[in-house]
């Protein structure tokens, strides 16, 4: 069973700044499809999708760390429904786990339908995002994470999990 109180004291050791809740590093973001956002196919360009979730966990990741941040990878950027011209596209991301120099970023993306205010999840997304000094180079993130509940934590051990997994890609040179 997870332990709050426990996970915060022993993060609290680990980053000389201290933690932050889950949550407390997010953005948000919101877009009116216009035509240059569209493809050949009437639908919201892939591209431009992935250039709104770049932007926006990059700003979760710097109110994580509190300084600059360079997008290290993308997993998991899958598109699930399409977006056509004038839908509304809103974009969510929150940190999701700190390492050393590395924090991933969950991005959220869905179409929110002005009339009724139901929303259609249209992709779903983890990034891995490094926290660089002024010259580029990793330096350490200065806060740790902290989960407030079960569903948090399991997000957590994922992240730890496909961490892994990006680093045996690594090593095995995919």
């Amino acid at each position: 069973m997870f332990d709050m109180a426990a996970d915060k004291a022993e993060k609290e050791k680990l980053y000389p700044k201290g933690v932050k809740y889950v949550g407390e590093a997010s953005a948000v973001a919101t877009h009116m499809l216009r035509h240059e956002d569209i493809n050949g196919s009437n639908r919201l360009f892939g591209g431009r999708l992935m250039e709104w979730i770049d932007d926006v966990a990059g700003i979760a990741a710097r109110l994580q760390c509190g300084g600059n941040v360079t997008t290290a990878a993308i997993d998991t950027l899958e598109f699930k429904y399409p977006a056509f011209l004038n839908d509304i596209v809103v974009i969510e991301a929150w940190v999701t786990h700190v390492g050393n120099t590395s924090m991933e970023v969950r991005a959220d993306s869905y179409v929110v339908d002005p009339a009724s205010g139901e929303q259609r999840m249209i992709n779903h997304a983890y990034l891995t995002e490094v926290c660089v000094d002024e010259e580029g180079h990793p330096t350490r993130v200065p806060w740790g994470l902290v989960a407030t509940n079960e569903e948090q934590h399991a997000e957590c051990d994922g992240a730890r999990r496909r961490a892994e997994i990006r680093k045996m890609r690594r090593q095995e040179g995919v």
